[in-house]
């Protein structure tokens, strides 16, 4: 059994927050425990569409050093689409982060350094 973290970044009250889930009810109450988060802080159907905590970013940071596993921001669609058997998100999810990581390796454009030109033109 695994919990997991996403790297989303949410504003909310001053505080940038992520998602904490987990393969089972038991284990993620266990690390909203053992990292201090308050089970008010559970969000459930129907209220939410999934079972999770929203965490700041400090208590990332310690669930991680705790055994969770970091995902990206598709962290939680893609556990989401498993347990559903969902292939088309399961695809789609692929493709948006093949796209992602094709972006990463783009060269950057060239820029041009103004402050120093009008230096020599000064």
């Amino acid at each position: 059994m695994t919990v997991y973290v996403d790297s989303l970044r949410l504003p909310y009250r001053g505080m940038l927050m992520c998602h904490m889930f987990a393969d089972s009810l038991d284990e993620l109450h266990a690390m909203a425990d053992r990292i201090g988060v308050a089970r008010k802080h559970f969000q459930k159907p129907p209220k939410a569409s999934w079972h999770h905590y929203d965490i700041c970013l400090t208590k990332r940071a310690k669930a991680v050093r705790c055994g969770a596993v970091s995902t990206d921001r598709y962290g939680a669609s893609e556990f989401m689409a498993r347990k559903k058997g969902d292939q088309a998100t399961l695809e789609r999810i692929r493709r948006l982060r093949e796209r992602k990581s094709a972006a990463r390796r783009q060269p950057e454009p060239a820029t041009t350094d103004l402050f120093s030109r009008g230096a020599a033109h000064a």
